[in-house]
Formats: structure tokens, C-alpha cells, sequence
């Protein structure tokens, strides 16, 4: 099994720290995310895995190479100007050609997600994509997926809108996915053609409503890319790890 473990944010939001720290090797109670993310990665039979990287490449390079025990294979791929979500996963498309399904994961979200069960529904559903989801107290600010709750093809995502100024719910996209091969023929042409970022959210994932399902997360998750959230972290993380 092999992962796309998105990595190369800024992390505008986190300045002046992020300034000096890539906000994947920031630390949560004494260990960096980034490390965080492999082990557990690790736990779940992810053999191998592609980080992408732009700023402060240089300390996730060094990283890498001083954290291999233990750890899947890693493969570095560093990006000069940003691709977008969606762009690092097409660009680097050769990284799972042999593979049936893989996990693209965000690696600024912290979690205790068994990866296990959520590989197993989507091989299950035999759908492109599944998203993982969870309730969200400002939809506005989230992707938005509306789920078919009781039709033949329970858990189908039948609509979706990145940040919806009126949001039909509050099912959020967590930035967790099993993707299929498949999902390679959904990649918009116009960001291909033209190399402009290709953003999951806002050019792939409308286009897969209908082939896609919503796994709703019963486990933690907390996205760290916030002062509020990255302090809450350093608070309550230590009984999970």
C-alpha cells in the first residue's frame, strides 16, 4: 500500500513560526507531525510514501534521512513552484501506476484514523474515491459533502462545494482520502494544459460527486494550521500518542 502525504503548505497562518519550521516538522507534544504521520502510516502496512516539498525543503530533506528505522520508504518530491492538492497527485502519478488504491492524506491534520477500516469500505463500495468526513462547527470555512443517507448506494456523495458561503450542512472533507486508479481520468485538462495549481477541492472533487463516497470519521482529528489549534494540540494530543 502507498500514501501521498501532502506536506509542501506554507503555513502562512502559523507565522513567524513557520517562518524557521516547514509546519509538517512542527512538534506536538516533543514530536514532529511529520513523524507522527509515518509511524502511524507505518502501523497500518503503508510500505511506501511520497512527501511533497517547497518550503524549507531543505530541514524535511534532513529529516527524512536521520528518521528511516522503522519508517515506510519515503520518496521526496520537491516542488519549485506549488502544484496545488491535486497537482502534486497527478504530477507524481507514476508513484502508485501499479497500485489499485492509495491514501492521499494532508499532513497538517492530526489523528488517530484506523486507516484499516476505511481502506476496507472503500474496497467495499467500489466507488473512485472516498472521502473522509467529519462534523464541522463552521461548514463555511470547510468542502462541504452532502451524502445519500438512504438510497441503493448508501454513503454516495451526491453534492459537494468547497467553502459555500450557505452550506447545505456541516459534513466537512478532512483531508483524508482513498483514492482508486480511476480518479486519474477525472483530472481537469484546462490545469494540465496550462500547469496552473490543481486544487482538489475546488477542480477535482465536484467532478467526482457521483463516484465518490463519505467515510464520517468517529475518531479524533484536529487540523493544527491555527495558532488556536496547533496550542490545543500540544494540550490533548499526549493521551492519544
Amino acid at each position: 500500500m502507498k500514501a501521498f502525504l501532502l506536506a509542501a503548505g506554507k503555513g502562512t497562518r502559523l507565522r513567524p513560526i513557520t517562518d524557521q519550521i516547514p509546519k509538517c516538522l512542527l512538534p506536538i507534544q516533543g514530536k514532529p507531525l511529520l513523524k507522527i504521520w509515518l509511524e502511524h502510516l507505518a502501523r497500518y502496512g503503508v510500505e511506501e510514501v511520497l512527501i511533497n516539498t517547497h518550503h524549507l525543503a531543505d530541514q524535511i530533506r534532513a529529516f527524512v534521512q536521520n528518521n528511516r528505522d522503522g519508517m515506510p520508504q519515503i520518496r521526496l518530491a520537491h516542488e519549485s513552484v506549488l502544484l496545488g492538492s491535486g497537482g502534486t497527485v497527478r504530477a507524481n502519478r507514476d508513484f502508485v501506476a501499479q497500485d489499485e488504491d492509495f491514501f492521499i492524506i494532508y499532513a497538517d491534520n492530526l489523528t488517530d484514523l484506523q486507516l484499516s477500516d476505511m481502506l476496507r469500505y472503500h474496497r467495499q463500495h467500489g466507488g473512485i474515491l472516498t472521502m473522509g468526513l467529519f462534523e464541522s462547527p463552521t461548514p463555511e470555512a470547510c468542502g462541504i459533502a452532502e451524502i445519500d443517507p438512504k438510497g441503493k448506494d448508501r454513503g454516495l456523495i451526491v453534492s459537494f462545494e468547497e467553502k459555500p458561503k450557505k452550506p447545505n450542512g456541516s459534513l466537512a472533507n478532512a483531508g483524508i482520502y482513498v483514492a482508486s486508479q480511476q480518479i486519474f481520468d477525472f483530472f481537469p485538462t484546462e490545469q494540465i494544459r496550462t500547469a496552473s495549481p490543481l486544487d482538489f477541492g475546488h477542480h477535482l472533487l465536484p467532478k467526482l460527486v457521483g463516484y465518490m463516497y463519505g467515510y464520517v470519521l468517529d475518531s479524533f482529528l484536529m487540523d493544527i494550521g491555527t495558532f488556536e489549534n496547533y496550542e490545543l494540540a500540544q494540550r490533548i494530543w499526549s493521551n492519544r500518542a
